[in-house]
């Protein structure tokens, strides 16, 4: 299963064309696609007007929707901050810290476009989906 961030998402909706908007594009209906509850806020916080808002929130709806909080993963995620923060690595947002911890505990893969990612990646072994640019 690929969970696809918000990072993505926004970028999809709004016609931004780069590796990994054009995998998700393709994969749409052909790959096991999901997202977070956290992921559908913030994708949905930073729409502007009632209609478009209504229609990301239909679109998003058809795809699986994890439920990503519980003392188990605030528990992880806040031990995998405290890691990275050991190895001079600041998240900046704890929402990211979750959605990290969520795909590692339940071993899917993150599409992403946001650099609080890559210290996941590089040690704590999130798996993350890297599309291969077009050609």
């Amino acid at each position: 299963m690929v969970i696809v961030d918000s990072s993505v998402w926004i970028d999809f909706f709004y016609d931004i064309k780069d590796p990994r908007t054009n995998w998700l594009g393709a994969a749409i209906g052909k790959e096991d696609i999901a997202l977070t509850s956290l992921i559908l806020c913030e994708v949905l916080q930073g729409v502007r007007g009632e209609a478009q808002f209504r229609g990301f929130q239909h679109d998003l709806l058809q795809f699986p929707i994890f439920d990503t909080f519980n003392v188990q993963l605030a528990v992880a995620s806040a031990w995998n901050y405290r890691v990275l923060r050991s190895r001079g690595i600041t998240v900046r947002k704890t929402i990211d810290c979750i959605i990290a911890t969520f795909c590692i505990e339940y071993g899917h893969e993150l599409l992403h476009r946001d650099g609080d990612f890559d210290g996941f990646e590089t040690h704590l072994g999130l798996q993350v989906l890297h599309p291969p640019p077009p050609r």
